[in-house]
């Protein structure tokens, strides 16, 4: 692949409005067919699990520090003034690299495989977060029910810090669609259920976490195995779904070792 990047200098670029759509639109990638990835953390950690992008966008001032390991691995390389850069960024202190890489074919759900089960999680931060402790902990795929953040979106790749590219991710999905699933489905709730900690908790099996004020519907809740608590010796009303999907995942994956 060539390393010599194509200079953008006019605002009016249509590769750069669409750029600027990927960075700060969440749900764009689903037009666009591709995501945005910011910073050399997270382009290392697609790299590392065999990603490839189809862009490398650097500004001016970050190809000294980034042109040698990213300017020769995309199909196209990208090199944008700092203004520019900036103004596309999603960040308030933009590392000034990105990258563009194709939206993965649709995943299908596999039944025997240990997963995680979000319904209608909202916000992007705690979306992320869960997927990193699923990548950690050991389950492969994560189901997204209708109404759950965007999971390609910027802000969901940022705080899964890589989790991504180590999972099956299924969005948009009907809960009529776990009827597929052949691992047991185990539900969390503040208020019912036995304590985690009493638990023999089976192997593999899928997680549900639920909204962040509403919780795991009432349907869902119909289609569980197991329904357990975490204990909270402190007297809190709950914990954030974030926090409970990496206690839940963890005392899960503590069954497989």
């Amino acid at each position: 692949m060539s390393t010599q990047p194509t200079l953008i200098t006019s605002r009016d670029n249509p590769l750069l409005k669409e750029l600027r759509r990927l960075s700060q639109d969440s749900t764009a990638y689903r037009k666009a067919g591709r995501f945005w990835v910011e910073g050399d953390h997270l382009g290392r950690a697609a790299l590392l699990r065999g990603q490839r992008p189809a862009i490398t966008v650097l500004a001016e001032s970050a190809w000294a520090a980034f042109g040698a390991e990213f300017g020769a691995v995309a199909a196209k390389t990208v090199l944008l003034p700092d203004a520019l850069f900036d103004g596309i960024s999603g960040l308030e202190a933009p590392t000034r690299l990105g990258l563009v890489f194709d939206l993965p074919a649709e995943a299908t759900l596999q039944a025997g495989v240990a997963s995680v089960i979000l319904d209608r999680v909202q916000d992007a931060g705690n979306v992320g977060s869960i997927l990193r402790s699923a990548a950690a902990f050991g389950f492969k795929q994560v189901i997204a029910l209708k109404g759950t953040a965007a999971l390609w979106s910027p802000k969901v790749l940022r705080a899964g810090m890589g989790a991504h590219f180590g999972l099956r991710l299924i969005e948009g999905a009907e809960p009529a669609a776990l009827d597929a699933l052949t691992v047991p489905i185990i539900v969390t709730s503040s208020h019912q259920g036995a304590l985690i900690h009493h638990q023999q908790l089976p192997w593999p099996c899928a997680w549900a976490l639920g909204h962040e004020g509403q919780g795991v519907s009432a349907e869902l809740m119909a289609r569980a195995t197991l329904s357990v608590r975490i204990a909270q010796p402190g007297g809190e009303e709950s914990l954030n779904v974030a926090a409970a999907a990496a206690i839940c995942l963890h005392a899960s994956a503590l069954a497989t070792v």
